[in-house]
C-alpha cells in the first residue's frame, strides 16, 4: 500500500456516503409527491454499492449502481386532491420515513468516518514531514 493509497480509499467512501446522502434526500424529498392512480409513483432511488480489490489494501468502494422501489406506491383516498381520479383516489410513493431517515444517518457517519481518517492521516504525514525538517 503507498503512502497515500489511505486518501484514494477514504475518498472512495465520501464521494458513496455523497451520493446516498443525495438519494435519501430525494426521496425524503419526494415522499409527498401524488400522482394520478393512472401514473405510476415516485420510485425511490437506493444506492448500490460495491467493494473495489477488497483484502488488497488498495480498494475502496464505488457505487455499482441503483436499486429503484416500486411504482405500484400506495392508492389513498385524497377526494380534495386535484389529481383525484372519479373514486376520489390519488397514488403516493411506497417510502417510509423512518427507514429513510435511517439511511440518511448511517450515510452521514459513514461520511464523517471517512472525513476523520483522511484528516488523522494529513496529520501524520505533516508530523512526518515536520520531523525531516527538524533532523
Amino acid at each position: 500500500m503507498s503512502a497515500f493509497d489511505i486518501f484514494r480509499i477514504s475518498g472512495s467512501g465520501i464521494e458513496l456516503s455523497q451520493k446516498w446522502m443525495d438519494a435519501v434526500s430525494d426521496n425524503i424529498a419526494n415522499i409527498n409527491t401524488v400522482r394520478r392512480t393512472s401514473d405510476a409513483a415516485f420510485q425511490a432511488r437506493y444506492i448500490v454499492a460495491q467493494s473495489v480489490d477488497y483484502g488488497s489494501g488498495q480498494g475502496g468502494v464505488e457505487v455499482a449502481g441503483a436499486a429503484y422501489g416500486s411504482a405500484a406506491g400506495h392508492v389513498v383516498y385524497d377526494p380534495s386532491n386535484p389529481l383525484a381520479d372519479a373514486q376520489g383516489m390519488v397514488r403516493r410513493p411506497d417510502i417510509d420515513l423512518g427507514d429513510q431517515m435511517t439511511q440518511l444517518i448511517q450515510a452521514q457517519r459513514g461520511y464523517q468516518a471517512n472525513i476523520a481518517v483522511v484528516e488523522r492521516a494529513r496529520s501524520a504525514y505533516e508530523s512526518a514531514l515536520q520531523l525531516g525538517r527538524n533532523v
